[in-house]
């Protein structure tokens, strides 16, 4: 069986209509590619469609403001995406007169700009012959030739490369690319693949031993750190409230947030009380605290699970650089916030 035959033709048949697969312009490529890193398509599809509508062009992007940029982005996670995305605009824009480098090398050199998205660019642009390696490549490979590399070892990428290379179509690149990123993810799945469909399955190895849903190996799990963040919602008696910039590296950066307490664990009502009057956040006297909701909500991140409180804390008189809600809005905020001011603001 024609490996790289058999997969193009399910892909000609299978493919998704997708926006920046209609277009060989880089920009439009290189923006999907760092949107649906970690991100699924549908969704990271809507934000595609608000950055193209908001920034056309890369000189559109690289003219926005920071803040601009984070505030459209915002629900999509992995800010420093970004943050990079927004000074690789300017880089292109100011330095290079607008114009991507057209190799795989020189893609490279660009900030926020990876092995896997350069290889995307350079293929998808560029008619370039140099294979894409991400998750969905790994496990269509590793099952289909029974590779036990471990995915997360030095050695796996370096094996994958090179078996994609000697697969891929040297006079279309950018199809055999687009094929097998789009089987892992609608055919190869990760869980409960449909193997008995599979046009590949007379081949698969994985298969014939019956190691499907072993493979690929991933052994390394994450260490997850657990946080205990306490956002004070300061209410004068305007209802104007303040916010602060994140500015320290981490998560979150250069987002906006409610001052915070950080706590070891779980904080309850008395302790966080005494914590608080040692802050001075504001300069007013304190009224009245309340829990917005006693249960914490959980937040995930990648390696960080976060078990974050929101407090009502009302302020007699003015707060000095208080904003209103309407404001408010038009700040970029990591999602949790965000939702919280939405649904739960009163």
């Amino acid at each position: 069986m024609d490996f790289a035959n058999s997969l193009t033709q399910w892909y000609l048949k299978n493919k998704r209509d997708l926006p920046w697969r209609n277009t060989k312009d880089p920009y439009l490529i290189w923006l999907s590619e760092i949107m649906l890193q970690q991100t699924r398509v549908a969704q990271g599809m809507p934000y595609f469609h608000a950055f193209t509508n908001a920034f056309p062009t890369v000189f559109d992007l690289a003219n926005a403001s920071e803040q601009e940029v984070l505030k459209l982005w915002q629900g999509l996670g992995y800010y420093s995406r970004a943050r990079n995305l927004h000074k690789t605009a300017q880089h292109i824009g100011n330095n290079l007169g607008g114009v991507f480098p057209t190799s795989y090398k020189d893609l490279l050199l660009l900030n926020g700009v990876g092995e896997y998205t350069a290889a995307a660019i350079a293929s998808f642009s560029f008619n370039e012959v140099i294979p894409v390696v991400d998750g969905n490549v790994f496990r269509v490979l590793s099952r289909y030739f029974n590779i036990e590399t471990d995915i997360q070892s030095n050695a796996a990428k370096k094996e994958f490369f090179s078996l994609a290379k000697e697969l891929i179509l040297e006079n279309n690149p950018a199809l055999f690319n687009q094929a097998i990123m789009e089987f892992g993810a609608l055919q190869c799945v990760p869980k409960n693949p449909n193997c008995s469909s599979c046009p590949l399955n007379e081949g698969c190895l994985a298969l014939q031993k019956n190691k499907v849903h072993s493979l690929p190996i991933k052994s390394k799990k994450l260490k997850v750190r657990n946080r205990y963040f306490n956002y004070i919602v300061f209410f004068d008696n305007l209802k104007n409230t303040i916010i602060r910039k994140r500015e320290e590296k981490g998560i979150w950066h250069n987002l906006y947030e409610f001052p915070l307490i950080e706590s070891d664990k779980n904080i309850e009502y008395e302790d966080f009380q005494l914590e608080l009057l040692t802050r001075k956040f504001v300069t007013n006297s304190i009224v009245s605290i309340e829990e917005f909701n006693a249960i914490s909500q959980l937040h995930k991140l990648t390696h960080q699970h976060l078990h974050i409180k929101f407090w009502k804390v009302a302020v007699s008189d003015v707060i000095t650089n208080g904003i209103d809600y309407e404001t408010l809005l038009t700040f970029p905020f990591p999602i949790v916030i965000y939702n919280f001011i939405e649904k739960d603001w009163k």
